[in-house]
């Protein structure tokens, strides 16, 4: 037991582990090297690929900035999100439905999931206007191009110490907690900002009974009562049962490093159940 250890923890100096979800297709063993040598090597200036060079451009490049993280709660119907559209904002995964209530694009956009990823393909290819960041284990459905990044996601869900493990330094790896949003928080932390303001993080879920769930996989037969437009995980969409408490973990977690070097995360949202951070009007972010 104790010699597999060792050999596990000699293995991890070549490759980072838990960086693809089990259901996504299996790295070869010199991928895997190959893919952490490169994440390394751009931490020291030495970039092997064009993708790391443009994540490293990001490095404070919003220093003292304030940002927008836009989740999909219902509550997005209750604000006029038209103020944003001079912010720097981030959406994730399906917010371009949202387009014509919003009325512009926003500044970064981010996916994690692979259901989502592989169920709405077509629609975040052809997605123009936001600079993307993915999970590079989704090469092999979401396409390459000069708008796109590719993360080294460490995605490990199982019960370590300290889960989940925050990332100040995005450029060498970002850490799953069990939303997309986690993503964009060390994100936002690379870059820089020193105010972060989230707005439509409801942090109520229900499965509806006529959903077929199989393990923690849903799969929707009707409309979606979770997320601002009813189409968002419709009928035909797959999505992974929330997980609140791991979420609020992660939460925490990110306000903790945000704290410790004297930056915010609040909480704007109208309504909703996530109080983990100090919660201000959105209104008053525009007087």
């Amino acid at each position: 037991m104790a010699q597999g250890k060792y050999i596990k923890n000699a293995l991890n100096i070549f490759r980072d582990s838990h960086t693809v979800p089990w259901n996504c297709p299996k790295s070869k063993p010199w991928q895997k090297v190959w893919r952490t040598l490169r994440y390394r090597l751009a931490c020291l200036g030495i970039y092997l690929s064009a993708n790391e060079w443009r994540l490293a451009q990001f490095k404070d490049w919003h220093k003292n900035q304030r940002a927008f993280i836009i989740g999909n709660g219902p509550s997005l119907n209750l604000c006029e999100l038209g103020v944003l559209k001079d912010e720097i904002t981030f959406g994730v995964n399906s917010i371009f439905l949202n387009y014509n209530k919003m009325g512009f694009h926003p500044t970064y956009y981010v996916v994690e999931d692979v259901l989502v990823a592989e169920d709405r393909a077509e629609e975040i290819n052809r997605y123009q206007g936001p600079k993307k960041f993915f999970g590079n284990y989704l090469k092999y459905c979401l396409s390459d191009n000069p708008s796109t990044h590719w993360l080294n996601v460490r995605f490990c869900y199982e019960n370590y110490p300290g889960f989940p493990n925050f990332s100040r330094n995005a450029l060498r790896m970002v850490w799953t907690g069990g939303t997309v949003t986690y993503l964009c928080l060390q994100l936002a932390y690379y870059m820089g900002f020193s105010e972060i303001y989230l707005v439509g993080f409801d942090h109520h879920y229900t499965i509806p009974s006529k959903a077929k769930v199989s393990g923690t996989e849903i799969l929707s037969t009707g409309d979606d009562p979770n997320h601002f437009n009813p189409t968002y995980f419709g009928k035909g969409y797959r999505w992974h049962e929330p997980n609140v408490d791991r979420m609020e973990k992660a939460y925490r977690k990110a306000n903790k490093f945000f704290s410790l070097d004297n930056r915010k995360i609040m909480n704007a949202t109208k309504g909703g159940n996530l109080e983990v951070f100090e919660r201000i009007e959105f209104e008053r972010l525009f007087d």
